[in-house]
């Protein structure tokens, strides 16, 4: 892929996916092509079978480039394909087969923390913090999101004020899984990517999709569903080869199948 505005390396069964647009990582729209256009290849990636996705230099996304939007509302259908284009570049994370680990290396505001919490699981450096700013410039996005992670007061104060949360905050509420010092942060979600990578291909993808499918299902749907998975996995080889494994007491050896 010829990114312009990302860097992606992939090693050992992770692909660490980089936004890369200096000097604070804004999306325009380039960028968020290439989210998903990338997330997309992602899931259709055989050697990926877990993300890492950080951003270059002291910020990890300043959020949306504010200069696309001057003129956007005096141009007929202008707003409609931006915000086309930012739907579709937050679902291609959320969709994407492979578990994204969000390494948050810096601040992450409006539509960079959305793709936060696009993301699986969220690490943070100790200088890191997310907000939803909007409407300090005059607009009003995001609360949909931030109730589903935060308390309805924390929510709305966030929403109505582009209140500053802190890494060490989010992890005192238990929406990261650590906060970090820099230097620590890439190596820790490195470990736990490659904790994921070392699953059964076939169980780590029906896990991200009941996952993300039994969020909006009643739970006796959402149970049954998981456990039709459970059912069809226990028919695949690596299923089998896993339970071996466990009762030769070594490590298993996966086909994928």
């Amino acid at each position: 892929m010829d990114l312009k505005t990302m860097l992606l390396e992939v090693k050992d069964g992770v692909a660490v996916v980089t936004l890369n647009r200096p000097p604070v990582n804004a999306q325009n729209a380039e960028m968020r092509e290439e989210i998903a256009q990338v997330f997309d290849a992602l899931t259709d990636m055989d050697d990926v079978a877990a993300v890492v996705l950080t951003g270059a230099g002291k910020v990890f996304c300043a959020g949306a480039d504010i200069r696309e939007r001057s003129g956007m509302a005096d141009q007929v259908g202008a707003y409609g394909r931006h915000n086309r284009r930012v739907r579709e570049c937050y679902y291609a994370i959320v969709e994407c087969s492979k578990p994204v680990v969000a390494a948050v290396n810096g601040a992450a505001l409006g539509a960079g923390f959305g793709l936060v919490m696009a993301s699986d699981i969220w690490v943070a450096a100790e200088e890191a913090y997310v907000s939803m700013p909007e409407i300090n410039v005059g607009l009003a996005g995001g609360v949909s999101f931030l109730q589903t992670y935060f308390s309805q007061s924390r929510a709305r104060r966030m929403f109505y004020t582009g209140m500053q949360v802190p890494a060490q905050e989010l992890y005192r509420l238990g929406l990261v899984e650590a906060c970090l010092p820099q230097a620590e942060l890439m190596p820790y979600a490195m470990g736990i990517a490659q904790e994921i990578a070392s699953k059964s291909p076939v169980a780590v993808r029906l896990a991200k999709e009941a996952a993300r499918l039994t969020k909006t299902m009643p739970l006796r749907d959402a149970y049954r569903y998981e456990q039709g998975n459970t059912v069809a996995l226990s028919k695949t080889e690596d299923s089998k080869e896993a339970q071996r494994a466990f009762l030769e007491k070594r490590k298993p050896k996966y086909v994928g199948r």
